[in-house]
């Protein structure tokens, strides 16, 4: 039984590489690993996700820890109970992927995701347990665990939401679609929004089990731009499966990724005073025009590796109020622990009700995206020194586009991918450089 922690926790198909003895298993190393006495699990719509959270919870109940299922929660409202509460917490679901894969995500006391060493730990406690016997005692009697359900969580994390985000303006006036991503987030979306006075269309809102991020959602948001278009909203929101990262769309259909609604969250707190040391955290990923343009309106960019819990980690070493992801990772640290779709799509909304200005006018002001062009390369395995090797590729791409543009290699955390990112002036060259250097990688893994 083996399991490697990738940059969101694990995840896997559910009941073939993700199995509910690998769950138990894990449950029984995190109680060891990260302790508590009472621990929450909440879980996205998908079919798996009882079985998962049943032995997830078994591990830790044998453990002797108090588990308390919360149900269908987003994975910000788990991290916020956590905070909150106090204790340590868990979230079973594949984000974004497709229903049959699923996921654990695990939160330490405070709502805060794990550290590289911490995952460590977990791991080298899972192949322990996994071994040949087990040298600790398991608790007896009145020492072994419970499991009790409590649904009351998810009204908290709506009053959250609903109270301490806006400080009491109201959305009035703004028409908005809401692509739940037959999610963790559905229902709950619309009803946050309608409470605090928008004209809310939901869309992909009804979950059966099967049909989460099934053609919907943030990783597929045309249905959600076509339908902005036809009532004439004047945005809209797409949430992934458990709710943690959120695109938009403006008046006129275009899509609005997470470096532009970071840029223009950050563009409005800096002028406000609110922007702790006018800097912002992304990751390498981030698109080279949100530098620019931050650079241009005074804003420091910190760049972290790809993974919101080291933009956490950064806001958190810093003191900075705001950071995320291009993907749709927003993470506002005044208020969240982790990155929240429906909290950030409530800032974007708020802005425009403060400022009567479009998303599209914003957006522009905040930053101009350059072409960006990504190319995922398949090799035979991880080659961790496989990179050494691209140095003079590298170097002759970026000589070639100069200041104009950028290129990132990277590995991938979960698989034998090489990621090859190429930003350029134009579409084309960014698709001719970026072709060119997956072709050297190729070579190089031949080799």
């Amino acid at each position: 039984m083996t399991l490697k922690f990738g940059t969101d926790g694990v995840r896997g198909v559910a009941n073939r590489e993700l199995t509910p003895e690998l769950a138990l298993t894990l449950g029984r190393a995190a109680a060891r690993v990260l302790g508590g006495r009472r621990w929450l699990i909440g879980r996205d719509p998908r079919r798996s996700g009882t079985l998962l959270g049943a032995a997830l919870a078994a591990g830790l109940a044998t453990e002797g820890v108090e588990v308390v299922d919360l149900g269908v929660l987003p994975t910000p409202g788990v991290a916020y109970l956590s905070a909150t509460d106090g204790v340590c917490a868990a979230m079973i679901s594949a984000s974004h992927n497709a229903f049959g894969d699923n996921g654990i995500k695990l939160f330490s006391a405070g709502g805060l995701k794990l550290s590289d060493e911490v995952e460590a730990a977990l791991e080298a406690e899972l192949a322990a347990l996994s071994g040949q016997g087990d040298p600790r005692p398991r608790p007896e009697g009145a020492e072994v665990g419970t499991l009790s359900a409590d649904r009351s969580g998810l009204a908290r994390y709506r009053d959250h939401l609903a109270a301490d985000v806006l400080e009491g303006r109201r959305l009035d006036g703004l028409r908005v679609v809401i692509d739940a991503a037959n999610g963790a987030a559905a229902g709950l979306a619309a009803e946050v929004f309608s409470a605090l006075g928008a004209e809310v269309t939901a869309i992909h809102d009804e979950p059966d089990g099967v049909n989460i991020n099934d053609g919907c959602g943030s990783t597929y948001p045309a249905d959600l731009q076509r339908a902005v278009l036809a009532v004439g909203a004047h945005l809209g929101l797409a949430l992934d499966g458990d709710a943690d990262r959120v695109l938009a769309v403006d008046a006129r259909g275009n899509l609005v990724d997470g470096d532009e609604i970071i840029g223009i969250c950050a563009l409005d707190r800096h002028r406000r005073g609110l922007l702790v040391d006018d800097t912002v955290v992304v990751t390498v990923m981030s698109n080279l025009g949100f530098r620019h343009g931050m650079s241009a309106h005074g804003i420091t960019v910190n760049a972290t590796q790809v993974g919101d819990r080291y933009v956490l980690a950064e806001l958190d070493r810093g003191g900075y109020s705001i950071g995320g992801e291009q993907s749709g990772h927003v993470i506002f640290r005044d208020l969240a622990s982790t990155g929240d779709g429906l909290l950030a799509g409530l800032f974007v909304m708020d802005l425009l009700a403060r400022s009567g200005r479009p998303l599209a006018e914003l957006v522009a002001e905040a930053m101009t995206r350059l072409p960006q062009v990504l190319v995922n390369v398949r090799t035979a395995r991880r080659d961790p020194l496989l990179l050494d090797h691209m140095a003079g590729p590298v170097a002759q791409a970026e000589a070639r586009l100069g200041q104009r543009g950028r290129v990132l290699l990277r590995p991938s955390g979960t698989e034998p991918v090489v990621r090859v990112m190429v930003e350029a002036p134009t579409d084309a060259e960014a698709r001719e450089v970026a072709d060119i250097l997956a072709a050297a990688v190729r070579a190089a893994a031949s080799a």
